[in-house]
């Protein structure tokens, strides 16, 4: 399996960081699933299977104001980790979380050390949604609780659960890259006893957690917000990111719909994390 890369030239007309925004939203609904975001450009990844060529041109004539230039190019399967590890610095979240691959070395000192080996899939902390997540986490007492990391990605987040002292943690994403990735970074941390599944919220039926972790698009929590809060007993927590400030109100909107109450978020470059409970 190969990649698609698009590196989309920005029209710059007012503010670019406002215009990678809705650049990154739009191609998310594409189907894209990785950005990266550069001066006056976007960089995005697609599985070349999931690609379409002729929607994407459709989507640049819709928004002439919005997209300049178009580059597409193909990377074959064995070329793809050599694309992440040359963008994949180290990182420390909040001063507390360092987060690193198996190739850096002069690892800093820090409260918690997370190895992840990020490949396709999304969440290296890097990202501000990712970075939100855990901020979020670090105070919160998670021992003795049942976990869900909801379209896991690498599994970053279910990894910090567990050593956080969970009770139990499920994994969960629909792409298969990301399932075989978030297993072997659960290896490379020493942790054995998540459970790695492969699927959609179809999966949730009849399953209760003290705690759902859901860094995904505004589309895919919006349509699964029922089923997350189905999946709570009263007092469980819904924490959720991979949305805009833009989007914080019909977020919080469907969440109040099916009896979840905010009780803080945070932003960090207009991307916004929300903590929610079961009343």
């Amino acid at each position: 399996m190969g990649h698609i890369e698009i590196t989309c030239s920005l029209a710059l007309k007012g503010n670019t960081g406002e215009i990678s925004e809705i650049v990154i939203a739009l191609l998310a609904d594409l189907g894209f699933e990785s950005f990266e975001e550069l001066d006056h450009a976007v960089k995005a990844y697609i599985p070349d299977e999931n690609f379409d060529a002729q929607t994407l041109r459709e989507l640049t004539k819709e928004y002439p104001e919005l997209f300049h230039s178009v580059n597409i190019r193909r990377i074959e399967q064995e070329n793809w980790n050599h694309v992440w590890e040359s963008n994949f610095p180290m990182c420390v979240i909040a001063g507390r979380v360092g987060v690193y691959a198996p190739f850096h070395t002069n690892i800093p000192k820090c409260e918690w050390h997370i190895c992840i080996m990020p490949q396709m899939s999304f969440g290296t902390g890097h990202h501000e949604t990712t970075s939100l997540m855990i901020e979020m986490m670090l105070d919160m007492d998670i021992s003795e609780k049942r976990v869900l990391d909801m379209g896991c990605g690498t599994g970053i987040l279910a990894i910090f659960a567990a050593m956080k002292k969970a009770r139990t943690v499920t994994a969960i994403d629909i792409d298969e890259w990301a399932f075989h990735n978030a297993k072997e970074n659960c290896e490379r941390n020493g942790i054995s006893d998540i459970e790695i599944l492969q699927g959609d919220s179809r999966l949730l039926t009849d399953r209760c957690f003290d705690l759902i972790l859901a860094n995904i698009n505004r589309n895919i929590l919006l349509a699964d917000m029922a089923t997350y809060a189905n999946c709570l007993p009263k007092d469980g927590i819904l924490q959720i990111s991979g949305f805009y400030t833009t989007d914080f109100e019909d977020i919080t909107s469907e969440a109040k719909q099916n009896g979840l109450e905010l009780c803080k978020h945070s932003e960090k470059k207009n991307w916004v994390a929300g903590l929610f409970r079961k009343v």
